[in-house]
């Protein structure tokens, strides 16, 4: 098993990349801080926009309508994803605030209230042999309401302003016009250009991919410079390992637990775990900028998600593969994952 996961992590240059590029905004800051030669806020914001433009002409609209019907399913999710998240802030706060820097505490804050993911939610699901168009419809809702809600939670816990970012009313239209408009552009020129995007996913996903790295580059960069290492140590990274683990594990569990209870059958159950309990990247460092501004902290804020992203990927792909074999290994198999366990035993692989 720690193999099969190392090896995975070998051929995975999405994580190797985050990883080069924060050393890189370590060693030269100056070239994709802002007013560098970089030239990183235009930079960022074209990648933005060519993510979700080609986000909209990718997703069918076909798949969203077939998976509506699930009511039950559809309020869990999203419940998990923007209310149960961030009541977990508070317990969380209280238990460890102490043990953080202030922009690292607003960071699991900002993780508390991003949207799922939309991709890796969809392709967990269907190797689980899960609801497939239930996914794909409940993430992508989830990114929608994230436009709104994400920044509006941040604000109605701590304020966006007392943390030196944009006015709640600017963040909004920021998020709008960068996430929202593209998407919504590529939803209309989907019936001209769907076939041509559905025959280059690959394509897609890796420009996706190296744009978010382009993108952790550069917002490192002005951390940096603002003395992210020199106030910070080897503990903050421990602090916030665990703390990621520590959500992911309640989430993983409560999406679960709840579902069962609610009787919903096994498919409905694997879509409400695989999309209640993730967190967006992809979304969440273009968001960060556009919510946190120049906040000098903003590599401290991205940090939970950047430790989060990869645990789930980690825990959920054990878990695919358990719900995978749910025929021949028991007939009751929510029961028999263990959430807490597999969390504890990636984070071990990683650490």
């Amino acid at each position: 098993m720690v193999g099969k996961i190392l090896e995975k992590i070998a051929k995975d240059w999405f994580l190797a990349g985050m990883v080069l590029a924060v050393a890189l905004a370590t060693v030269f800051p100056e070239f994709g801080s802002i007013g560098g030669a970089m030239h990183a806020e235009q930079v960022s914001n074209w990648g933005i926009f060519m993510i979700f433009l080609l986000h909209g002409l990718a997703l069918s609209t076909e798949h969203l309508r077939r998976g509506m019907s699930r009511w039950k399913l559809h309020l869990l999710v999203q419940a998990m994803t923007f209310v149960v998240f961030p009541i977990l802030y508070f317990p969380f706060r209280a238990l460890f605030g102490g043990l953080m820097p202030p922009g690292l505490l607003l960071g699991f804050l900002y993780l508390c209230a991003l949207p799922s993911t939309v991709s890796s939610s969809v392709a967990m699901t269907a190797i689980a042999r899960g609801n497939v168009p239930a996914a794909i419809f409940n993430a992508t809702l989830s990114s929608l309401l994230g436009i709104v809600l994400t920044p509006s939670i941040v604000e109605l816990i701590e304020g966006v302003q007392g943390t030196g970012g944009l006015p709640f009313g600017h963040a909004v239209v920021n998020i709008s016009l960068m996430l929202l408009l593209p998407f919504v552009l590529g939803q209309v020129l989907r019936p001209f250009l769907g076939k041509l995007a559905s025959r280059h996913k690959k394509f897609i996903n890796t420009f996706d991919k190296l744009v978010i790295v382009v993108l952790v580059y550069g917002t490192f960069c002005d951390s940096v410079k603002s003395g992210l290492w020199t106030h910070t140590g080897l503990e903050v990274l421990v602090v916030t390992l665990g703390g990621a683990a520590l959500l992911l594990a309640l989430a993983l569990f409560l999406s679960s637990f709840i579902g069962k209870r609610m009787g919903m059958p096994v498919e409905d159950r694997i879509t409400a775990v695989f999309c209640g309990s993730k967190k967006t990247l992809a979304s969440g460092v273009p968001m960060a900028r556009l919510i946190f501004g120049a906040n000098p902290a903003l590599g401290l804020i991205v940090l939970p998600i950047m430790f989060y992203h990869p645990l789930q990927l980690f825990v959920c792909s054990l878990l695919a593969s358990r719900y995978a074999r749910r025929d021949t290994v028991s007939a009751s198999p929510v029961a028999d994952v263990m959430p807490g366990t597999a969390v504890m035993e990636a984070v071990r692989v990683r650490s």
